[in-house]
């Protein structure tokens, strides 16, 4: 798989889940619907009881694949909303220095590409406006001759090269064992 994309930069540490997606969305148990609710103390300003759209978060006027942040995204509760809202808006790839256990966890199991890169690189790569991302050869190409390579199990880069969740995927090698074990 490869992504050519601009990205979304979040300067800021710590940015927990409850950021990613307040606790009033979480009535539901359904992976879509939740794209207007990410980011959403961020996103809008309420005056007068009124919703008015944040214009100076880059969100609600530039489209990307990629969100790229710094230390610590996810942090908070286990929620897996945040991993499905962002999702739901149209991410693909996180770029950070670090994450969350279980909010790493919640990701790769949904699709949702987690990369780890040091501080001095992101802010390298945040130079220039598009990324070329190949997850097969795991490598972060910016301003064309420029690489960073990331870590990826092979158990995830099977799962992102296929687009599977990790279900989907688990469900695929039990057709194939029960196929293998009825011949």
């Amino acid at each position: 798989m490869k992504l050519i994309s601009n990205y979304i930069y979040i300067n800021t540490n710590n940015i927990d889940t409850d950021i990613i997606i307040p606790k009033q969305f979480l009535s539901t148990l359904k992976q879509k619907g939740f794209s207007n609710c990410l980011f959403f103390d961020l996103r809008y300003i309420i005056l007068n009881n009124k919703i008015k759209i944040n214009y100076d978060f880059k969100m609600n006027t530039l489209k990307s694949k990629i969100l790229i942040t710094n230390k610590n995204f996810g942090c908070g509760s286990s929620r897996e909303h945040a991993v499905w809202a962002i999702k739901d808006f149209g991410y693909k790839i996180i770029i950070a220095e670090s994450y969350s256990n279980i909010f790493y966890d919640n990701s790769m199991k949904n699709n949702l590409l987690l990369i780890n890169l040091k501080l001095y690189k992101i802010n390298n790569i945040i130079k220039y406006n598009f990324l070329y991302i190949n997850i097969y050869n795991q490598f972060i190409r910016y301003n064309n001759n420029n690489y960073y390579y990331f870590y990826l199990n092979n158990l995830y880069k099977k799962i992102f090269i296929n687009n599977f969740s990790i279900i989907e995927f688990v469900l695929k090698k039990k057709k194939k064992i029960i196929n293998y074990l009825n011949k």
